[in-house]
């Protein structure tokens, strides 16, 4: 009876939000403390309920009852016991179950690390989060249940899809979802600003760290994604604007602006619409991506193929939460204080910049996801919008904001001479050239890119160290875990870009025909390829490859490509061997078989690559120490109570 009391948990912890949205908004409103303290243990219990099911439908795997229709879709006896646990979140109704125990982490977290917030607008942020939660646990307990059960119950499962079968799906999916509803948070905030008219500091103080905790649980999980994409898939490549990708990455890049623009109206005054319609923007495109992903709509190898009538419940729940949002903000927003003037050259005018270009480029990034679909509902005929688009356009936004990020730091607030933060970083732009001047002459290949990769990241991490240095030498200020943040992620960006730069300027690949003993040699490489024998995986039977690798004569690896064949539904997957590197990756895939002893494969010499995932890691890092101010923690003498 297990699984029926997993969705008698579901049921019970539906009722419970609803509980918590009615007592949060209509206690603060009514002035009734005593009705607002039911959110708190309602979100509690909320956790516990989530908690229990999620447990349960693990059960369910581990122990292969396939008499739920769910794990008979989704898992087999051969499948080995840790994706088992993977498998839970591996297709609709299981991700969406791990959305669901995310939402009610960050609740939990919400109800209790807010004591100190006055308890009217505690109450309001946990009666938003309430109907937020209301309409997740309803698209599962009506549409999508996940101990739905199947009887008779069938002797063997299906099986998981053999792209989840890896280690990067234990890690990828849960950092994704945290980041994602974790702008529910700020969200919620937001509106109940709106609603308390405390268009203020205060709020935003407080919002602050869950901001910054959510977009680098963000950034992880996006890293993760594009790390699996790279290894898994076999083309070697770590980012090629699918949809799902692109899903994930708007919601990130007005998590960027948001963070920015929170700071500006915390501290100034200043940006407060700006800052209500990200923390809108924000979740609506969280709220998106998991339209995209479970409506059906779109063909990518990170979407759920649901029915359309889930996608239409989604659609409807983003409408409702996008409408109701915005219908706040209008009603509310003649209170919004306007800030303090300030002048073209301030540090506001930076940010605004700042804000200007993220905004635009995750508009830029929805046009070309959405347009396809448009054109297809509207017939006006098949479109297909591709790298080409997204990285032009990505590029002509992003140059100008590499170019601005060293001055925001050096830049005072409300008005600067221009001249001041010019002189302080004019050195730092000068060495920052001539270092992508000497990249350009010492390129093996594309020197234009690897020129502008190489100066951009220099001028990046230069004036970025410059700030930090100017201010452990200036007597009396202190550098703060905020501060310490923003170096961090400003680095990681210059890491970002020297590695993405570089890969794209000197990737170089060959697609070849090999036989046993045969050489190929890309620049200081060879490759010398030693033939294919068959193996025994545990649920699958492989061509595994040996290939020799060597640098400069000497041996360096010994990498050993696959080719899977899955043994429930006979599915292909290609496993590449990889060689790590600071420098370089080595990167070797099998392709077909071409007869006798001959095989078609591909090989990859990836320079720099590794700095694409270190630059996001240390931005997540960023994000995470950044939040950890204890400026962002109210004082007890705010509590209200």
């Amino acid at each position: 009876m297990l699984p029926e009391l997993g969705q008698a948990a579901l049921a019970l912890a539906l009722v419970l939000a609803v509980l918590q949205g009615f007592a949060g908004l209509a206690g603060a409103a009514r002035g009734r403390e005593d009705l607002a303290a039911v959110t708190r243990p309602a979100a509690l219990a909320q956790l516990a309920l989530v908690l229990a099911a999620y447990v349960i439908l693990t059960l369910a795997f581990v122990l292969q009852d396939f008499s739920v229709r769910y794990v008979a879709d989704n898992s087999n006896t051969l499948l080995p016991l840790v994706y088992r646990y993977t498998a839970v979140w591996g297709a609709h109704e299981g991700s969406l179950l791990l959305w669901a125990l995310m939402l009610a982490i960050w609740n939990a977290a919400v109800a209790v690390a807010s004591g100190r917030i006055p308890w009217s607008f505690r109450a309001r942020a946990l009666g938003v989060i309430g109907l937020v939660a209301v309409g997740f646990l309803s698209f599962m307990v009506f549409t999508s249940n996940p101990f739905e059960r199947l009887l008779p119950a069938v002797a063997e499962g299906h099986d998981l899809n053999p792209l989840l079968q890896d280690p990067g799906m234990i890690i990828h999916p849960p950092l994704l979802y945290i980041g994602y509803i974790g702008f529910v948070v700020p969200f919620a905030f937001a509106i109940a600003a709106l609603l308390e008219g405390v268009i203020d500091a205060r709020w935003l103080r407080w919002s602050r760290p869950w901001t910054n905790v959510a977009w680098g649980f963000l950034t992880l999980g996006i890293a993760m994604g594009s790390w699996w994409a790279y290894y898994e898939l076999g083309w070697g490549g770590w980012w090629f604007w699918d949809p799902v990708e692109n899903a994930s990455f708007m919601p990130w890049l007005v998590g960027a602006a948001l963070i920015h623009s929170q700071a500006v109206t915390e501290k100034r005054g200043s940006f407060s619409s700006w800052t209500m319609l990200l923390a809108i923007a924000a979740f609506s495109l969280s709220l998106l991506g998991a339209f995209l992903v479970r409506s059906g709509v779109l063909t990518s190898v990170h979407s759920f193929a649901a029915d359309p009538a889930r996608g239409l419940f989604i659609l409807v729940f983003l409408g409702a939460v996008i409408g109701g949002a915005l219908l706040v903000y209008v009603a509310r927003a003649p209170r919004l204080a306007q800030g303090k003037p300030f002048a073209a050259a301030s540090r506001e005018t930076l940010l605004l910049v700042n804000n200007l270009l993220l905004a635009s480029a995750c508009a830029m990034v929805l046009l070309g996801t959405l347009y396809p679909l448009l054109a297809d509902a509207l017939d006006l005929g098949k479109v297909s919008v591709g790298p080409p688009y997204f990285g032009t356009l990505f590029l002509v936004l992003m140059a100008p904001l590499v170019a601005l990020v060293p001055f925001g730091p050096l830049t005072r607030w409300q008005q600067e001479q221009a001249s001041r933060p010019l002189a302080m970083l004019a050195p730092w732009l000068g060495l920052a050239l001539l270092l992508g001047v000497l990249a350009w002459f010492k390129a093996p290949q594309g020197a234009l890119k690897t020129g502008f990769g190489v100066a951009g990241a220099a001028w990046v991490a230069l004036g970025t160290l410059r700030f930090a240095w100017a201010r452990v030498r200036a007597r009396g200020r202190s550098f703060t875990p905020e501060m310490f943040g923003m170096v961090l992620g400003h680095l990681g960006i210059a890491v970002f870009v020297l590695g993405a730069m570089l890969v794209e300027a000197q990737n170089v690949l060959r697609e070849v025909p090999m036989s046993a003993g045969e050489t190929q040699v890309i620049g200081r490489y060879a490759f010398r390829f030693d033939g294919v024998d068959r193996v025994q995986g545990p649920n699958y039977v492989a061509d595994r490859g040996h290939v020799q690798v060597f640098r400069d004569d000497r041996p360096l690896a010994l990498l050993h490509p696959e080719k899977r064949a899955y043994a429930s539904g006979g599915q292909v997957m290609t496993d590449a061997g990889i060689h790590a590197g600071v420098r370089a990756d080595v990167f070797v895939a099998l392709g077909e078989p071409l007869g006798g002893d001959a095989w078609a494969v591909r090989l990859h010499v990836k320079p720099f690559v590794r700095w694409i995932w270190t630059g996001a890691l240390l931005m997540a890092l960023g994000g995470f120490v950044a939040a950890t101010d204890r400026r962002f923690r109210a004082p007890r003498g705010e509590a209200g109570r």
